[in-house]
């Protein structure tokens, strides 16, 4: 519709009379301009975790689900704490649909237009079903519909409830959640950035080099299995945040900067705005399984390698699909339209922390369990020994 905006009433009554000439108000920006004050907390201060860092401005720039799971006090919630700093801009068309969530909701500011950063929602591991999906009497959004184009945190994830978690599994595949209540039936759109973070164990110190785990591989299942396999695959990047060294603690360098960051991962994400113009998409991950064949095309070496890490690592189809998408963002950081193999190669190691982990179910006992549990068997090292060494030699 074409709008003229007008600043005082008495202005409106000039125009109306003639007495000065209206030009409709036009839409020119393609993002909306950030006019808040920049967060304080900068990716620069943290100290190592390098490679996290690289992992989170993956997810960033392709819209990925992460999880990160390490030892008490290694930074993961520090790292996600930091991700508003460097999500790309709102185009205008995100903005008019997190706007309208808001409205909804009715946690609109009334002293803004519209909605001009990402969401960040971080709610307490005590929400309930109804609380992240919406609901009432009169449904209104809830904690995945105000993630709208923005980020879900979910810290400390086994401590969530089962039934708050598993709600998140169609949302996450769909983009939207639909609520039926005795006033209505309503569909919230639900296109956001799940990034959850938990410790390895009840401790939290299975796995870490500079503590003693007290928990019994059977503790340690229990635990871990409270994030269901269904919502584990759901996740594009699973990284380790390994406990940092006192050198490195205490060292005077700087690594990247979220400035530095946000600016690879806005040429990424322009990358793909340009590529999925006629789409209907504003990122890869959303992208579905015609689009991943289009725009994910793989040589021959590329294509043995995916077949080698299905096979190995006993991947899913979603699994699958969900490597190529984060393999298509790391060739869009590095500016290039093919995807080469590194970019496979690493997409590819972003998924086989749940194995390591996860591996319970398949009868399998990490060496970590052996290796900081006081019960060791004969049993147990000959089937870690026959695990590594077939992974090795392959």
């Amino acid at each position: 519709m074409t709008i003229y905006a007008f600043d005082h009433l008495t202005e409106l009554v000039s125009a109306l009379n003639k007495e000065r000439s209206m030009q409709p108000f036009v839409i020119s920006q393609k993002y909306i301009s950030n006019n808040k004050k920049t967060c304080i907390e900068d990716y620069a201060d943290v100290k190592g975790q390098e490679g996290a860092k690289r992992a989170i401005k993956i997810a960033a720039a392709g819209s990925h689900n992460l999880l990160m799971i390490g030892s008490p006090g290694t930074g993961k919630t520090m790292l996600a704490r930091r991700m508003p700093t460097i999500l790309p801009d709102l185009t205008y068309s995100e903005a008019i649909e997190t706007t309208k969530i808001y409205s909804a909701a009715a946690l609109l500011d009334p002293s803004e237009g519209l909605v001009s950063t990402r969401p960040f929602r971080a709610p307490h591991h005590t929400v309930s079903s109804v609380a992240l999906v919406g609901g009432g009497r009169v449904p209104k959004p809830g904690e995945i519909s105000l993630a709208h184009n923005g980020v879900l945190f979910l810290d400390e994830m086994p401590e969530f409830k089962k039934d708050a978690l598993e709600v998140l599994r169609q949302p996450l595949e769909d983009g939207k959640i639909t609520v039926s209540r005795a006033q209505g039936t309503v569909s919230f759109p639900a296109k956001f950035m799940l990034i959850g973070s938990m410790n390895p164990c009840s401790c939290g110190y299975f796995g870490d080099s500079s503590h003693n785990c007290n928990c019994t591989p059977n503790q340690i299942a229990r635990y871990l299995d409270k994030i269901s396999g269904p919502l584990l695959d759901r996740f594009d990047i699973h990284i380790e945040v390994r406990p940092i060294s006192f050198d490195k603690l205490t060292s005077n360098y700087k690594g990247e900067s979220s400035q530095d960051m946000k600016d690879a991962v806005d040429k990424a994400r322009y990358i793909q705005l340009e590529r999925y113009r006629n789409e209907g998409i504003y990122s890869n991950a959303q992208l579905n399984t015609k689009q991943i064949n289009k725009y994910c095309k793989l040589t021959d070496s590329q294509r043995k390698m995916m077949k080698d890490a299905f096979t190995m690592l006993s991947l899913s189809a979603r699994a699958y699909d969900r490597i190529l998408r984060v393999a298509r963002t790391i060739a869009d950081l590095d500016g290039v339209t093919d995807i080469k193999d590194q970019h496979i190669a690493e997409a590819i190691q972003y998924r086989s922390l749940d194995r390591q982990y996860w591996n319970y179910r398949s009868g399998t006992i990490p060496y970590y369990v052996l290796r900081q549990n006081q019960s060791k068997n004969a049993n147990e090292l000959i089937i870690y020994i026959v695990y590594n060494a077939y992974f090795c030699l392959k």
